[in-house]
Order: C-alpha cells, then structure tokens, then sequence
C-alpha cells in the first residue's frame, strides 16, 4: 500500500481553492455585486436581495398603501422569494466556472430554468 502524502494533498486543495478564489473575485470584479431583483407587475414594489435573501432594497408607491399591511406584506415576501431565486441563479452562473456543480447545491444556488417565470433576462456570465 502507498503511503499517503498529507502535506502534498492539502498543498494542492489548498492552490485549488486558491485559484478558484481569485477567478470568483476576477468575475465579481468585472460584473459587479451579486443581487436578485423583483418587481410587482403594475412596478409599484421593487424588491432587490442579496444572495441568500438578505433584503437590500424595497421601493413602495404610495398607491399601494392603500391595499393594506397585511397585503403589502405578502406582496413583499412573494417578491423577495422571487428575488432570492433571482439572486441565486446569478450567483450559480458566476461561479459554475470556478466551483465544483455539487458544492453551489449545497450553497442552495440553482440555476432557473429558462421556462421558469421566475427566469431573467439578465444573464450573468452565461
């Protein structure tokens, strides 16, 4: 049986990542910060999230107060998880070059299919 190198092995998934690294950070750097957007139909809410969902945007017109909180509410959270599958897509498009298929799933990034009405037009990297 041969024996095992560890320091040579952990040199080498230690360069893997590191090139992986610096290729995400050299497409983050040409196509700018990650984020999902999502837009009532009439266009009186936007929403726009981080990946993983995090809000870091929200327009409201003043027209739609009118419907009520507990329907703005559920407007909201429907464009946010809109927003958030957005996000996701884009992120899994940047990174599918650099990173291994399996490990975005269980970063929770899909990519949406082009059918989806949750589909963008915006592409990122493809």
């Amino acid at each position: 049986m041969a024996d095992f190198d560890i320091e040579l092995a952990t040199a080498r998934i230690t360069e893997q990542a590191d090139r992986a690294e610096a290729d995400a950070s050299a497409r983050f750097a040409r196509s700018g910060p990650v984020v999902g957007k999502a837009a009532s139909p009439d266009g009186t809410i936007e929403v726009q999230v981080a990946p993983g969902g995090l809000l870091t945007g929200l327009t409201i017109h003043r027209s739609t107060l009118r419907h009520g909180s507990a329907v703005l509410a559920d407007q909201i959270l429907e464009l946010a998880q809109r927003a958030t599958r957005r996000a996701g897509d884009r992120m899994y498009h940047a990174l599918a070059p650099v990173v291994d298929k399996a490990q975005l799933d269980v970063l929770g990034y899909e990519p949406i299919p082009d059918d989806d009405p949750d589909a963008d037009t915006f592409t990122y990297g493809r």
